[in-house]
């Protein structure tokens, strides 16, 4: 296990992922990423939201803690074309201190459950975005393990891990 790995935020495999994300630049878009932005894709794990992103906006840093993930996210983007992208290994607790430049989004997607401190995150992304910048979070809903089934397997992390939308906000 590396250092500093959050709890409970492993990588799921490839294709139930895309089973529940099978377009992600319309929920990019949805969410208010932009082009002309530069964009922290944090915790990014196998680059399935940093390829999108890469496409959408002006930059990208693909920020994991993970290596292997990167070297994953790395080739997904060069498979698309891009070129716009920064893949940085970093602990997202301390993730500013690598990035060098405010910028305009923070995404993080299906991990803020299984982070311990998740104020702490919050201010740490505060620290580095834009003043109208903003933090999108995608996250599990609040309902049992066994109702989030994708390919017949209950998904997703255990039941009370899981954020309502208003415990979200009130974080960032």
């Amino acid at each position: 296990m590396i250092v500093g790995f959050f709890p409970a935020t492993t990588m799921p495999d490839a294709d139930w992922w895309r089973a529940l994300w099978p377009d992600p630049v319309t929920l990019l878009v949805e969410m208010g990423v932009q082009p002309g932005m530069v964009v922290v894709d944090l915790c990014c794990g196998d680059g399935l939201f940093t390829a999108p992103l890469a496409r959408i906006v002006d930059g990208v840093y693909a920020i994991d803690i993970d290596p292997a993930m990167l070297d994953r996210a790395r080739a997904l983007v060069a498979a698309a074309g891009s070129t716009n992208c920064h893949f940085v290994v970093a602990d997202a607790m301390t993730f500013d201190a690598v990035v060098p430049e405010p910028v305009d989004y923070v995404f993080l997607a299906n991990t803020l459950h299984g982070v311990p401190d998740q104020l702490g995150l919050a201010r740490t992304v505060v620290a580095i975005l834009k003043p109208e910048g903003q933090f999108g979070v995608v996250n599990w809903h609040r309902r049992p393990r066994e109702e989030t089934r994708v390919f017949g397997q209950p998904r997703g992390p255990r039941t009370e891990m899981r954020m309502e939308a208003r415990d979200v906000a009130v974080i960032g």
